[in-house]
């Protein structure tokens, strides 16, 4: 599967409506986006079973701010509508398939407890 390009209107219906996705958020002026650019598109192609997404964020910067992006290119991976990593910089490829696999690990039960975890002291205190 080739990447995707989400915007600010189609990001929570990919991100909601799929089970892993990876999101690469760049902008046209930045070199080390460009650089990372052939990685993405290359485990776009190698990891069929995961949305690969390019977010623009000079078009779409009221998202990038709700992202809180600080630096590009950032790396954002969700699985079933959960974040659960972000990192920022370019990734040699093979740094980018151990990213891909620690995605891959994550027990979604223990996250789905920790929330439960989380929201039960929210609402206690």
């Amino acid at each position: 599967m080739s990447t995707i390009n989400i915007t600010e209107d189609t990001f929570t219906k990919v991100i909601e409506e799929n089970g892993t996705v990876i999101v690469d958020a760049w902008a046209d002026w930045c070199g080390p986006c460009k650089a990372f650019a052939p990685t993405f598109e290359k485990a776009s192609d190698k990891h069929e079973d995961i949305v690969f997404a390019k977010l623009d964020t000079e078009a779409n910067q009221g998202l990038a701010a709700a992202l809180q992006i600080q630096s590009i290119p950032s790396i954002f991976a969700f699985r079933d509508g959960i974040l659960l990593t972000q990192t920022s910089g370019a990734m040699p490829p093979a740094a980018f398939e151990e990213f891909i696999q620690a995605v891959r690990d994550v027990d979604m039960e223990e996250v789905r407890r920790d929330i439960a975890a989380q929201n039960a002291q929210q609402d206690e205190a």
